[in-house]
């Protein structure tokens, strides 16, 4: 499927509590401050336990300075669209062109019905939001001759002047699942808002791509000026939101908005999909697919001899055999072997990045931990004060809003047990069914990510001690890292040895 190639977003969202207004406003300044890229919030003006959406909106540009905004998502039924124009363009200008404008044909009719709103079909509702769109751009074009004039069966606007005009091209984006509403997405609106929990698998998201682009194509719009976008549900490991973005086209993540979440998302999550989907971006043979392409390629998927392509060319990263702890946590002779693969087999350009995309992902890794020790010794020496520690820290990656060397380690561990939850559940039982063989391997790393987790573990007990007695405990950190570097270094080596001919084969 398509990587439409929209640079990434990543966004929080915040529950409206009518009950914590303080503490809605203080998480929307908080994601701002870590980094995020978008705030929103839902918008049900019919539960009474939630602050009305528009207000708040207002509320947060105005505690705000940088990050955007957008609702998830306004119900057209309730929003005559004529007030949602000129309440959007005057947001937007308030802001300094901080808001986009996501919208819903509506679903919750008893409860929009009891507000005094007409109950609508399923398809009338589609209906009602393709005119209501239509009159939304109309106000905002305000270099068009005359008032807004439109009859139309579920909206009607008679002379009613344009404007005013956005600070910026105000995107439309649609929460859509069916065909209709995804087909009036492709035609008329600049992004597709869905959530995971309705979409159950990534099948439901490529099916929806496919509609979106055909009705794009017949519009005579190209699919990417589409975005798509995600509301998450729960956290994501950044090998399945990289997976995401390069095969599905997602450029937006939203993800639900307590303080761990927003901070761990930020400091974490993002940079490492970012990192993760630069390095697919320039993989040889990386682009947008299309349909076609995919079903001349099924043959070969079937087990037709390739003959479209070179050797496989990657060089998995050697294991130096340099070991900075007595300690032990596996034997390393008693590691089975993955069964050699066909040497007279060409691979296309797209298996090459299959395969290395694996080598990216621990490349990453493997700076991060060469940063930390190196910051960790610099500390140890005197060599950096406090300020110069976080001057430094500041240009990593997994950054954190703690300065410290006990917050940056804790970011590490948990990035590292990211990216193994993320091969546990996914990678590894695909790989299983595609190739029984390689249980044996795939079982070995496994167990070598849970004695990992346990080096991790130990790690945090050490950042306890070290936090209450930074002189005598950094012996005590020193020596878990340094368990740590031996395993993990150890364990990527072995485990890109045996796994980047296969998942070449077999995707990821």
């Amino acid at each position: 499927m398509p990587d439409y190639g929209h640079d990434l977003l990543f966004s929080a969202n915040i529950v409206p509590s009518a009950q914590h207004p303080g503490t809605v406003v203080a998480l929307a300044q908080l994601a701002e401050r870590s980094g995020l890229d978008f705030v929103t919030f839902q918008d049900h003006p019919y539960q009474p336990a939630h602050l009305d959406t528009w207000t708040l909106l207002s509320y947060v540009a105005a505690a705000t300075e940088t990050i955007r905004l957008a609702g998830n998502v306004h119900p057209v039924p309730l929003r005559p669209p004529a007030m949602l124009a000129q309440a959007a363009a005057s947001l937007d200008l308030l802001s300094g062109g901080r808001f986009e404008l996501a919208l819903g044909a509506g679903g919750y009719w008893d409860a929009i019905a009891s507000m005094g709103a007409p109950r609508l079909t399923p398809g009338q509702a589609v209906d009602a939001l393709e005119e209501g769109i239509q009159i939304i751009r109309a106000a905002w074009d305000t270099d068009a001759p005359g008032g807004i004039r439109y009859d139309g069966t579920y909206h009607r606007v008679d002379g009613a002047p344009r404007g005013p005009r956005p600070a910026h091209d105000i995107g439309i984006w649609l929460g859509a699942y069916k065909p209709r509403m995804l087909r009036l997405t492709g035609r008329l609106a600049d992004g597709w808002l869905p959530s995971l929990p309705y979409l159950r698998t990534t099948a439901e998201i490529a099916e929806g791509n496919a509609v979106i682009d055909e009705a794009a194509a017949e519009a005579g719009r190209s699919p990417g000026d589409v975005r798509r976008l995600l509301n998450l549900g729960e956290e994501l490991p950044p090998a399945q939101l990289a997976e995401l973005a390069l095969e599905h086209g997602i450029s937006v993540f939203i993800l639900g908005g307590d303080p761990g979440q927003i901070q761990r998302f930020a400091a974490e999550t993002a940079p490492a999909v970012r990192e993760l989907v630069a390095a697919g971006r320039r993989a040889p043979g990386h682009e947008r697919r299309d349909p076609a392409e995919d079903r001349e390629n099924a043959p070969e998927a079937a087990g037709r001899p390739r003959d479209d392509g070179p050797a496989l060319a990657i060089t998995p990263t050697p294991d130096d055999g340099v070991r900075l702890s007595d300690l032990r946590v596996w034997d390393e002779s008693t590691r089975p072997t993955a069964p050699r693969p066909d040497p007279g087999r060409s691979y296309t350009p797209r298996e090459v990045a299959n395969g290395r995309h694996l080598i990216d992902v621990h490349d990453h890794l493997r700076a991060e931990l060469a940063q930390l020790r190196d910051l960790i010794d610099q500390v140890a020496a005197g060599a950096l004060d406090a300020a110069a520690a976080r001057s430094h820290i500041n240009t990593m990656t997994m950054r954190q809003n703690n300065w410290t060397v006990g917050a940056y380690c804790e970011s590490y561990c948990r990035l590292v047990t990211m990216h193994h939850s993320g091969e546990d559940a996914m990678i590894f039982p695909r790989l299983r069914r595609a190739e029984p063989a390689l249980a044996p391997v795939l079982d070995r790393l496994k167990e070598e990510h849970q004695a990992i987790h346990k080096i991790l573990e130990r790690i945090d007990r050490a950042l306890v001690a070290f936090v209450g007695d930074p002189a005598g405990r950094l012996g005590d950190l020193r020596s878990a890292v340094d368990l740590l570097t031996d395993s993990l270094l150890s364990h990527l080596s072995y485990e890109e040895r045996e796994l980047v001919e296969p998942l070449a084969r077999h995707g990821l």
